[in-house]
């Protein structure tokens, strides 16, 4: 998939929203991500997901789709614009901007997490459906004036098949040690990784470093030049590899000893 060109113009410096005591630091306000170009439902298929598996897409932008060896399919920051093919189970979604969400999403969607509260206060999941669990840590973000609005983001953690994979939205700020405590042990994490609408490359190498996930996939990058320079930052610490697909099957006997960035096709 394609989406639209970044345009050239400086991008707002990531605040640390740590807690409502904290001050929000922001050099200009933060612009929307740049629209995508509609291009209809992915092409990836229902993955063949052993007792031991677990199927993971990158379908583009933040969504992947999330496959149990039960059938259940999920797909993160669900939108408009990028979608999975085929019958969905559970969406998540985050409000930061709407190529993460949406106001009507599918009626036939029987599930629909989202990552803030819409009657105001933080957002609570634990869910459970059939082999996946599903849970929140709540994150802040900024405003469109430079402010910060509180709990108005999640990272969502989806555990199946003896694996936690943590999505980490459109994450604006280093986590505090709470975070830490709530997000827990993670295998794979898929991190925003463009440094501009989200935090910053190097705040995200920090938080990468202090979750220590097996595998680190990167998403929400827009482009190639965007996502070497993340790389270039990443080799420092980790080795890169490649895949040559989108689609991947996930084994808790076939996690790496140390951790390795994975780049999925796609943007």
């Amino acid at each position: 998939m394609r989406f639209a060109s970044i345009l050239a113009r400086g991008l707002a410096v990531a605040a640390l929203l740590l807690s409502p005591s904290a001050i929000a630091q922001v050099a200009e306000q933060p612009e929307p991500c740049p629209r995508l170009i509609a291009t209809g439902p992915s092409l990836i298929q229902r993955a063949a997901v052993k007792t031991d598996e677990l199927g993971l897409s990158f379908v583009g932008h933040a969504t992947f789709l999330l496959e149990t060896p039960k059938g259940v399919r999920v797909a993160t920051d669900y939108n408009n614009y990028v979608k999975p093919r085929g019958e969905i189970d559970v969406i998540t979604m985050n409000k930061a901007h709407d190529t993460h969400y949406t106001e009507r999403p599918d009626p036939a969607i029987p599930h629909v997490l989202r990552g803030w509260n819409p009657r105001g206060g933080p957002a609570a999941h634990d869910f459970t459906l059939k082999d996946l669990r599903i849970r929140n840590v709540v994150t802040n973000i900024r405003d469109f004036r430079g402010g910060t609005e509180y709990d108005a983001n999640s990272i969502f953690v989806f555990e199946a098949s003896q694996l936690c994979v943590a999505h980490l939205g459109h994450l604006h700020h280093e986590l505090t040690q709470e975070h830490l405590k709530q997000i827990g042990r993670i295998d794979v994490a898929l991190a925003p990784v463009d440094g501009g609408f989200t935090l910053g490359q190097q705040g995200m190498i920090d938080v990468l470093k202090t979750l220590q996930p097996s595998i680190i996939i990167p998403m929400h990058f827009f482009g190639p030049s965007t996502l070497n320079r993340f790389l270039a930052m990443a080799r420092e610490h980790w080795p890169v590899e490649y895949a040559n697909n989108p689609s991947l099957v996930l084994t808790r006997a076939g996690l790496p000893v140390k951790t390795k960035v994975l780049v999925l096709p796609g943007n």
